[in-house]
C-alpha cells in the first residue's frame, strides 16, 4: 500500500510468503456497491472480494497506531485487558482507580459502587452501575454493566456478563464466563464454567464445562 494516500496495491489474506508488514483488522467501511461483488453463496470477503477491489484500484486502508491483538477467545480477552490497562498507566493514568483497596491497574466506572474491605486488582475492569459489596476480592477479571457481587465473593481470571449476580462467599475462577443475567447462588464454586445467559447456578461447577 501507499502509506501517504492509503491506496492498497494488493491484498493477500494469510500469505505463504512475506508480502508486507501490515494486517487487516478493526473496522471495514464499505460502499453498498460492494454487495454486488458478493455471490449468493458462502464467501470470504478477505480472500475473494478485497483482492478484486484492490485490482480495480478502489481499496484503501488506514494504518492505526498502537498495538493490536485478536481477543476472540476469553483468555485472549483477559490478556488484552491487561495490555490495555498497562497502556492507560503510561498514557492516561488519571483514569485508573487509586486507593488502599486497589492493587495494580484497575479501571472502575464512576457510577459503580465499591463496598468496604474490598481488594481489587490487578488487571480489573468494573463497568457502569455495578455494585461490589464489602469484602470482595477481584483480580484479572472484567465485571460488566449492572453486575452485583455480594459480600466476600472472590473472582479471578473470569468475565462476569451484564446484569449478573455473584452470591456471598462464592468463588469464581479459571476463566469462568457468565453470560448476561446469570445468577450464581451463595457459596458456589465455579472452576472454568461457561454459563449461557439467563441461568441460575445452584450447584458448584467443579471442572470446566458449558452450562446451557
Amino acid at each position: 500500500m501507499n502509506e501517504a494516500t492509503g491506496h492498497v496495491d494488493k491484498f493477500v489474506e494469510k500469505p505463504k510468503i512475506f508480502v508486507g508488514n501490515k494486517i487487516n483488522a478493526g473496522i471495514y467501511l464499505l460502499n453498498p456497491s460492494v454487495l454486488d461483488r458478493i455471490q449468493l453463496r458462502p464467501t470470504s470477503i478477505e480472500k475473494e472480494v478485497f483482492p478484486k477491489i484492490a485490482a480495480d484500484k478502489k481499496l484503501f486502508a488506514m494504518v492505526l497506531p498502537g498495538f493490536w491483538m485478536d481477543i476472540g477467545q476469553p483468555r485472549d480477552y483477559i490478556t488484552g485487558l491487561r495490555l490495555y490497562l498497562e497502556s492507560l498507566r503510561k498514557k492516561s493514568s488519571v483514569k485508573l482507580a487509586t486507593g488502599s483497596h486497589i492493587v495494580g491497574n484497575v479501571l472502575v466506572d464512576e457510577t459503580a459502587k465499591i463496598g468496604e474491605g474490598c481488594l481489587i486488582g490487578p488487571d480489573v475492569a468494573i463497568g457502569p452501575g455495578c455494585v461490589v459489596e464489602a469484602g470482595v476480592r477481584l483480580s484479572r477479571c472484567t465485571v460488566m454493566r449492572g453486575v452485583r457481587i455480594k459480600k466476600h465473593a472472590c473472582i479471578s481470571s473470569s468475565i462476569i456478563g451484564w446484569h449478573s449476580t455473584v452470591g456471598q462467599w462464592a468463588r469464581v475462577e479459571n476463566m469462568t464466563i457468565l453470560g448476561e443475567d446469570v445468577h450464581v447462588c451463595d457459596e458456589i464454586y465455579s472452576n472454568g464454567g461457561v454459563v449461557l445467559p439467563h441461568k441460575e447456578i445452584k450447584s458448584s461447577i467443579l471442572k470446566p464445562e458449558i452450562v446451557m
